[in-house]
């Protein structure tokens, strides 16, 4: 991890990302690369990691998933309060996670240009990829959206109780790619 921390006294939980895997060819590295592109939330006092959930298994776009994590509570379908973390990533998608345990509760692109995903399936936490946009070896992959930079970097957000918005910060640039051996 070289990014941004957040903390929950209630649940005594630090949540962080950790970044991509490398090399960056990602047919030199093959399998989901566990635990990079993680959501973590780990116990302050022990250590112990309390849930992970990998956002881009296999990341083979460098997008070091370690923005900013905000904390909200938020009433759910049924109205009752519910303590979520929400992560807009560098993959263009911004999950919403129970912080208690880690469970998805949604994941949405940012933006309807994001084409490396067509979506994410909320029953297995996974990613849809379109392997047109894909970086393998032999394959020149136009357009692809978002680029390594990501819809959203670096980046502060935040978000008014108020109102129940979050407000962030994105990208809109796309890339070609095309790996090759030296």
């Amino acid at each position: 991890n070289w990014g941004w921390f957040a903390y929950d006294p209630g649940t005594n939980l630090v949540y962080y990302g950790s970044g991509n895997p490398a090399p960056w060819n990602e047919t030199m590295r093959p399998g989901d690369n566990k635990w990079t592109m993680t959501i973590w939330g780990r116990d302050l006092d022990t250590g112990m990691a309390k849930f992970g959930y990998q956002k881009t298994p296999h990341d083979e776009w460098d997008f070091a998933g370690i923005n900013f994590m905000m904390l909200s509570e938020q009433k759910d379908k049924d109205g009752k309060p519910r303590k979520l973390l929400t992560h807009p990533d560098r993959n263009g998608i911004v999950y919403t996670l129970d912080r208690t345990d880690g469970t998805l509760i949604s994941a949405d692109k940012i933006d309807d240009t994001v084409n490396v995903f067509k979506r994410v399936d909320i029953k297995t936490g996974l990613p849809v990829r379109d392997p047109e946009y894909g970086t393998r070896m032999d394959h020149l992959g136009k357009d692809i959206c978002p680029s390594a930079m990501g819809y959203h970097n670096q980046g502060l957000d935040s978000y008014d109780p108020a109102k129940e918005v979050f407000f962030l910060g994105v990208n809109h640039i796309c890339m070609d790619w095309e790996p090759f051996m030296r």
